[in-house]
This record gives C-alpha cells, sequence and structure tokens, in this order.
C-alpha cells in the first residue's frame, strides 16, 4: 500500500520547528542534513549563512509515517506563512494520546480550532 508523508518548508527555522514537533510526538531524528552536507556545485553555491541551514530533516511519527522538510535557500525567495501554510491531519489510538498530542502542538500557538470528535 502506498503511504504519504507530509513535507513542509521553513524560512531557516526548520531546526526549530522539528524539535518542536520531536518534542510532541516523541522518537528521534531518522535524519538531518544541512546544506554544507551536500558536495559544492558551482552552479549552486550555498552563501556561508546559509550553510547551517536544514536541506532535509526527517522525524518518524508512529508506525509508517514520516514528517520530513527543510528550510528554503534565499535565492528561491520566502514563503509568506498565512498563505501557503498546510494542514495535517494527525490520527491517535486513543483519546487520550490524541489530547496529549494536542497540547504538546498547541503549546504557545494560536489555536484555531479546538480538539472534537470527527467522524
Amino acid at each position: 500500500m502506498a503511504t504519504i508523508n507530509p513535507y513542509i518548508h521553513f524560512n531557516g527555522n526548520a531546526e526549530e520547528a522539528f524539535t518542536f514537533y520531536k518534542s510532541a510526538f516523541g522518537g528521534d531524528f531518522a535524519q538531518i542534513v544541512r546544506f554544507k552536507d551536500m558536495p559544492a556545485n558551482p552552479e549552486f553555491p550555498i552563501p556561508e549563512n546559509e550553510a547551517n541551514k536544514v536541506m532535509h530533516i526527517a522525524l518518524p511519527i508512529g508506525k509508517n509515517s514520516v514528517l520530513m522538510g527543510s528550510d528554503t535557500p534565499g535565492f528561491m525567495g520566502k514563503h509568506n506563512e498565512n498563505e501557503t501554510r498546510s494542514k495535517i491531519s494527525v490520527s491517535a489510538e486513543s483519546k487520550e494520546e490524541a489530547n496529549k498530542l494536542f497540547t504538546g502542538l498547541s503549546a504557545g500557538g494560536q489555536i484555531e480550532m479546538p480538539i472534537g470528535d470527527s467522524p
């Protein structure tokens, strides 16, 4: 069966965001690659101020899901976070787990819709 794994982009704060997701979901990063880890390519030089930004990060969640992401290099522009934000549905095995995840993921954020039962 096919699986779908969300891949989200950030304006230089991917590691911070994924550290937050890790605190809510638990687990360990399966991979973290920085732009400086890639072989030099004269066609796409990486500026020194972006060398430590995340080119790829992966956090396994549950048995079959992986949340992935990266920072967008400056030459590609910035994401307007109010226009390009995505919604990711999280399923839990119990109401207790759902409440724990909701509390962890909403910490310090603005709740647009409270947790509730869904069909």
